[in-house]
């Protein structure tokens, strides 16, 4: 059948991680399948957001130990690198990537790859760049992009966002403000930071890193501003604008000026343009409603990913788009899979890292979980002495009075890797008590895994329980 005639099985909106996963899953199970992108091909993920990010944080990452080399016992030393040939390199190790998300591929799998914007005509109709698709299903993936604040945008000086910073900053600037204190905005002040750059990070609320517990964030800020990042929270922007190619920020009074101005404010959802009163489908400037299958307010359209508004995370696309692809096969609604958000990890980039899954102590406090709360300090893994990454700890809350694990907070080297062991515990129901019998490979930085484990069991030998057992060794030695 010829490309865009006839009805296909699914239209998959968006080729970033749930559109591609969807659409590679789908047409892997027999469907006929049509991919629509607006954009590149990948999405944020590959483009703008994980990978470049994560390859330049790389490159500084070494760059700072090259400077503290004294603790391998190596002399300290200033490396000498070309800003533009850091990021040339990101760009290449992108470029590997990118062949399993290109237009080429899903060709080659049996998709059908649209470029263009979509608009809907009607539940069972959109079109794209003039022809017109009918479908079965659709799937909406289009995605979220940054948030401008207003004044920024009103001001019209020049900024840039993760979706423009890897690939058109040209050289290196002199100084950078960093407007935002979440995730985005830390991991690339940090790295700036190491590549040589005067960083000033602006934070509207009274800690970064929002999310996490206030014991976690303000030991973050201390590592930040112990790299010379200047940390400012509680910032209410008043005014922008540039002179002499400076540009500067007031606010309350006060002001700071830099040569680049990085915002990284938020995400919003792309619903947009793509005509959804048309489709029937209900949707607000924070997402699209679904429910618990992620099916629209329309059925037959379901929504996954960031145009949701919530944990916009690319493992969570990937999630999404494994449970879209089954419920727009089975043919009985009994059949769907629902989706469980009880369990998702999420890891900030940061030297050192810092991963959560499930509770955090502050979240439990407002839902009025009763826990025990269980911190392990790095220092005490010998792995993480032996290559000088002592700092940081993990917070580890249990449900009170048993050893069912509710939530875990790591900071430290791995921390991204090593969380996946609690998330794994809380989806199968394994218990500190397990954990603390368990074998571990030593040395290894997954013991900070078990010594959370055995600092539990210590922590359940009450006085009584020591006094039966000095007893029993008491009466041994008689």
């Amino acid at each position: 059948m010829k490309k865009g005639d006839g009805v296909y099985n699914l239209v998959v909106i968006g080729a970033g991680t749930a559109g591609l996963v969807t659409a590679a899953g789908s047409v892997g199970l027999g469907a006929r399948v049509a991919l629509i992108e607006r954009h590149k091909m990948g999405g944020d993920c590959l483009n703008f957001g994980c990978v470049p990010s994560k390859a330049l944080i790389s490159s500084a990452r070494l760059l700072h130990r090259m400077r503290h080399a004294e603790a391998w016992g190596i002399a300290n030393a200033e490396p000498t690198f070309e800003f533009a040939d850091v990021f040339a390199k990101m760009r290449a190790a992108r470029g590997q990537l990118a062949p399993l998300d290109s237009r080429e591929r899903f060709e080659s799998l049996g998709v059908d790859v649209f470029a263009g914007e979509a608009t809907f005509l009607s539940p069972n109709e959109l079109e794209v760049g003039g022809q017109k698709l009918r479908a079965r299903s659709f799937i909406i993936a289009s995605g979220s992009r940054a948030v401008v604040p207003e004044i920024i945008g009103a001001s019209r000086v020049p900024y840039f966002t993760n979706e423009t910073i890897f690939d058109e900053l040209k050289e290196k600037p002199g100084s950078l403000i960093v407007l935002g204190g979440g995730p985005i905005g830390c991991e690339l002040g940090q790295m700036f930071r190491r590549l040589g750059v005067e960083v000033t990070l602006l934070n509207k609320t009274p800690r970064i890193l929002g999310k996490e517990d206030p014991e976690v964030s303000d030991f973050m800020r201390e590592r930040l501003e112990a790299e010379g990042i200047r940390v400012l929270t509680d910032v209410k922007l008043d005014g922008a604008e540039e002179k002499s190619g400076r540009i500067t920020l007031r606010f309350g009074g006060k002001s700071v000026s830099g040569d680049v101005l990085l915002v990284a404010a938020g995400r919003r959802p792309n619903v947009e343009n793509l005509n959804l009163q048309k489709a029937g489908v209900t949707f607000t400037k924070k997402g699209i409603t679904v429910d618990d299958h992620l099916q629209t307010t329309q059925p037959g359209i379901y929504a996954i990913g960031d145009i949701l508004g919530q944990l916009q995370f690319t493992h969570v696309a990937d999630y999404h788009a494994r449970i879209a692809i089954r419920n727009t096969l089975v043919p009985f609604s009994f059949m769907r899979q629902k989706v469980d958000y009880s369990v998702v990890p999420w890891c900030t980039y940061l030297d050192p890292e810092v991963a959560t899954v499930g509770l955090t102590e502050t979240a439990a406090k407002k839902k009025d979980v009763a826990y025990d709360l269980i911190v392990q300090e790095m220092q005490q893994v010998d792995r993480a002495v032996l290559e000088r990454a002592e700092t940081g700890f993990a917070r580890v809350l249990v449900r009170q009075g048993s050893d069912e694990v509710i939530g875990a907070t790591i900071v430290g080297e791995h921390a991204g890797e090593l969380i996946q062991e609690f998330t794994l515990a809380m989806k199968h129901r394994i218990g500190l008590k397990q954990i603390a019998t368990t074998i571990y490979a030593y040395p290894t930085f997954a013991s900070l895994i078990l010594k959370s484990a055995e600092r539990f069991n210590k922590k359940r030998l009450t006085p009584r329980a020591q006094k039966i057992t000095s007893w029993l060794y008491r009466r041994a030695r008689k």
